[in-house]
């Protein structure tokens, strides 16, 4: 069981129906005693990764000077990160994936992450377009080696507050608990 998560929240609309889905996986996870740390990365200063592999030979610290560096320090403590987002255009927002890139810089370092999880949000009634973030998720996953705790996609939502009353809600909310 894991006992220090982090959170990547991607979501750029703040109190929308993904910050909804995060917030009741936050309740779950501290209802059962977990340390949880969310970084809503779409309000942080976060450059793209340039490809430069500076970081694999400074123990990875990147040459930029933004507010990465936060980010990685915490997933440098964590046993469980969690990627929320809603779709944006097939796949997660163009804000959580600068974050995920930027994670380049520790795949070479041990951290204690022995678990993850994804949690989205998405317009379409079948959650088909979140298949490629799934993908992604799947990969990160399998090269990290990290145990896949969950998938949560929650369908058919387009306005703020839509998700209210639906069992994704409890679902992220068990994930938390359980994870």
């Amino acid at each position: 069981m894991s006992s220090n998560i982090v959170i990547l929240s991607g979501s750029p609309r703040k109190g929308a129906n993904t910050d909804q889905l995060v917030a009741a996986f936050i309740q779950g996870a501290e209802s059962a005693g977990k340390s949880v740390k969310l970084f809503r990365v779409a309000d942080m200063e976060i450059g793209g990764c340039r490809g430069c592999g500076a970081c694999h030979n400074n123990g990875g610290e990147c040459v930029q000077k933004d507010a990465m560096p936060e980010v990685l320090d915490a997933l440098r403590e964590a046993d469980a990160m969690i990627l929320a987002s809603p779709v944006y255009y097939f796949n997660v927002t163009a804000q959580l994936k600068l974050a995920i890139d930027r994670t380049y810089a520790i795949l070479r370092q041990k951290t204690p992450i022995q678990k993850a999880a994804l949690l989205m949000t998405c317009g379409n009634g079948d959650g088909s377009v979140a298949e490629s973030s799934i993908a992604m998720y799947k990969m990160i996953c399998r090269i990290q080696r990290f145990e896949d705790a969950g998938i949560i996609i929650a369908p058919g939502l387009h306005g703020k507050d839509e998700i209210q009353g639906r069992p994704e809600l409890e679902q992220a909310k068990a994930l938390g608990e359980a994870i």
